[in-house]
């Protein structure tokens, strides 16, 4: 089985492009999404986080209120590596687990979605890295207008990641995401009829 690990900074439209190869039948396992589910209430992450972070980031249902844990993370390094610390192996654990799944039932790919893929050292495991890329002022504006946060707070959390320029040079491709969703769509089918994957 070929893995591809796609990745990409906040704003460059890293879900775009994953929403994009799910059209065209790709089989994507979106790390976000899948701690997202590990972070239900009860769950072993759940608890984890909770315990670090006490009941104050939990809401009234008991679920961790994501908004209020991400503006404490991406104010502090330290909280963040923490976080991180609590997630990863977790989050890895699941996402392997997963890929033997696809591989036994005959997928010939699969698409690692994983925000930090280099910072959390997937680009070791993966065999190809794409990476989507839009300059530091289309970040801004997509953050601010996707998460509705003023300035400084969006360039604070673009901050917090590895710069897009620096994940670029570990990009076997590089899906340029600064025109218009036809050519972006265009881009990426490209890419994935490319792989001549036979079924």
């Amino acid at each position: 089985m070929r893995v591809i690990g796609l990745t990409g900074s906040i704003g460059t439209g890293k879900s775009q492009v994953s929403r994009i190869l799910r059209e065209l039948g790709a089989p994507v396992i979106d790390a976000d999404a899948l701690t997202h589910d590990l972070q239900q209430r009860g769950q072993a992450l759940w608890q984890a986080v909770r315990r670090h972070y006490g009941w104050s980031i939990l809401g009234p249902n008991g679920q961790i209120l994501r908004r209020k844990l991400g503006r404490r993370i991406f104010r502090d390094p330290a909280q963040r590596q923490d976080l991180n610390g609590l997630v990863h192996p977790v989050v890895r654990q699941h996402i392997a687990q997963r890929v033997a799944e696809l591989s036994q039932q005959g997928y010939p790919v699969v698409v690692l979605d994983i925000p930090l893929l280099i910072e959390g050292h997937w680009h070791e495991v993966v065999d190809e890295i794409w990476v989507v890329y839009a300059p530091m002022h289309l970040q801004l504006q997509r953050v601010i207008r996707r998460d509705r946060l003023g300035e400084a707070e969006a360039l604070r959390r673009i901050r917090s990641q590895m710069p897009i320029d620096e994940k670029i040079r570990y990009a076997d491709h590089i899906i340029d995401n600064q025109g218009s969703l036809d050519l972006l769509t265009e881009q990426v089918t490209r890419l994935w009829h490319n792989l001549n994957i036979t079924e």
